[in-house]
């Protein structure tokens, strides 16, 4: 299909992988970030399938990198988190949250340290380089804050370290879960880290050079093919499996580290004023009114994701919505995050869900629903 079929306009943003990706199958995009990212390669569960048991190439550089540089990069990142990064090496990756005033979630992105004052935040879909660039207008602090010309592909699946060890050798299988080198690859210029958004072993490749993008994919692909390597999207099946958040549906602005049972990624006690951190102490301290669990939905098995916010009711009361629901194949099951009552958040809870057909049987389970461990992730090593 050509691309002029879309009806892509100029004021959303083309990823250097675009041309790429619809030449390789993509048959719909999105928008994410304030640019368009391949959603559908064909069938939803292939792609699932390839994912575990092969691997897939995807265009996901509406990821945007926020760069913090400055004498005070540091104290400044500090500042926008309640992780505690005190402990964040050079060349180490962390997932974080950042949070505003209230303590509500505006990113999830995950923070790459590159030097000493020299950091990105991959972004999940919402303007943070506009709060940062906010934020360090009265800090009083020496940082410079931009959007650095980079885009990554994330490399996923089982076969992802074969794929890697073809375009770089074998000193690759030394790079660590959350750890990141950077590298180049007949000439382009990357950074490679041990992340990305499938709870499979996986990599993220950081192109720095827009304009070498087709060349980089299409020398990924051609490596990749004896392995069985495919072009893809991210799964939505797979991350829902592993509990993975997607910002706009099962967090937002409204949301707290403390209702999605994050309260490992805030730490209350390092000396940073961080922007939330009184608002974060009176929500640990007072508790939650909702919590985000797992659900089963005990229905015939749907046929895609949720597009709207499933209402949950027990005993005719709304208690809750679904934020992310999808049939895993694997599991064989209907399964779903979900925000729901505190008192509604215990283990075997019986609830129902209004879709849009009918309402249904649901009941609250564990998550992640597969590999809650994150072992398939973190094969070669550990965070």
């Amino acid at each position: 299909m050509q691309a002029d079929k879309f009806g892509f306009g100029t004021q959303i943003r083309k990823s250097p992988f675009f041309d790429a990706t619809v030449r390789w199958g993509a048959t719909g995009f999105s928008v994410y970030n304030h640019m368009y990212i391949p959603r559908d390669f064909g069938s939803a569960e292939q792609n699932f399938w390839n994912l575990i048991n092969d691997a897939i190439l995807c265009d996901v550089a509406v990821e945007r990198q926020v760069q913090i540089t400055g004498p005070d990069a540091s104290t400044f990142i500090q500042m926008l988190t309640p992780r505690d990064l005190s402990k964040l090496s050079v060349g180490q990756c962390k997932y974080i949250l950042v949070t505003n005033a209230d303590g509500g979630i505006l990113n999830d992105p995950v923070l790459l340290r590159l030097a000493n004052n020299h950091f990105w935040m991959s972004l999940a879909d919402s303007d943070v380089l506009l709060w940062a660039q906010g934020v360090a207008v009265n800090s009083g602090l020496d940082v410079k804050i931009c959007e650095p010309d980079v885009s990554p592909l994330q490399l996923q699946g089982p076969k992802s370290g074969e794929i890697m060890t073809a375009l770089f050798g074998k000193s690759i299988m030394d790079l660590r879960y959350y750890w990141l080198i950077e590298v180049e690859l007949d000439g382009i210029p990357l950074v490679v880290s041990r992340t990305g958004w499938s709870s499979e072993l996986g990599y993220e490749i950081y192109l720095r050079e827009e304009s070498l993008g087709d060349k980089l994919w299409e020398k990924i692909m051609a490596v990749g093919e004896p392995f069985g390597l495919k072009a893809g999207h991210t799964s939505s099946i797979r991350r829902i499996e592993g509990g993975m958040l997607s910002y706009h549906a099962d967090a937002d602005i409204n949301t707290n580290p403390y209702e999605l049972g994050l309260d490992r990624l805030v730490n209350l006690d390092i000396n940073s004023n961080f922007i939330g951190k009184a608002a974060l102490t009176h929500i640990r301290d007072h508790g939650v009114n909702r919590k985000q669990v797992g659900l089963i939905i005990q229905c015939e098995p749907l046929s895609g994701p949720n597009t709207t916010f499933w209402p949950i009711s027990q005993s005719g009361k709304i208690v809750g919505k679904v934020t992310s629901a999808i049939y895993s194949p694997r599991l064989e099951q209907n399964i779903a995050l979900a925000m729901v009552s505190s008192n509604c958040s215990k283990l075997g809870t019986e609830l129902e869900v209004s879709m849009s057909s009918e309402t249904v049987q649901a009941f609250v389970v564990q998550k992640p629903f597969y590999d809650p461990k994150k072992k398939i992730a973190s094969l070669y090593n550990n965070k």
